[in-house]
């Protein structure tokens, strides 16, 4: 088991840019792939981008394709996602998740199922 903390949400401006953190428990944290997902009021969990465990692989869902960037600090046991652009239809609460196995290989299309760990999740709204 990993416990995740999420933080960074607030509420921006149509265009504006950012930063959410996850911190990870455990020394583990580097054998996991970990990604990020995101659910608005009355939607379903919905995947945004994920990094695979050493680092080298990302995929990101056509959404958010060239505006969202995952990167990880693994000194700090940290993940982060880098917002640019915002819009308000990228308003929900965000998720980051650990998946359920170590040194694994991330089937596409990314399923939440897949993943083991969840954190308490962090708010984004953007306004128009």
């Amino acid at each position: 088991q990993v416990q995740l903390v999420e933080s960074g949400g607030g509420t921006v401006q149509t265009g504006d840019s950012l930063r959410l953190s996850c911190v990870a428990s455990g020394r583990y944290f580097s054998s996991y792939a970990m990604a990020w997902f995101r659910q608005a009021p009355g939607k379903e969990r919905e995947f945004v981008i994920v990094k695979n465990w050493s680092g080298e692989w990302t995929y990101s869902a056509d959404s958010v394709k060239g505006r969202f960037t995952i990167s990880r600090d693994n000194a700090k046991n940290t993940v982060y996602l880098d917002m640019n652009n915002l819009k308000p239809e990228d308003t929900a609460t965000y998720y980051c998740a650990a998946y359920k196995k170590t040194f694994a290989l991330v089937t596409v299309p990314v399923s939440a199922s897949d993943f083991g760990s969840w954190g308490q999740g962090t708010q984004v709204t953007v306004s128009s």
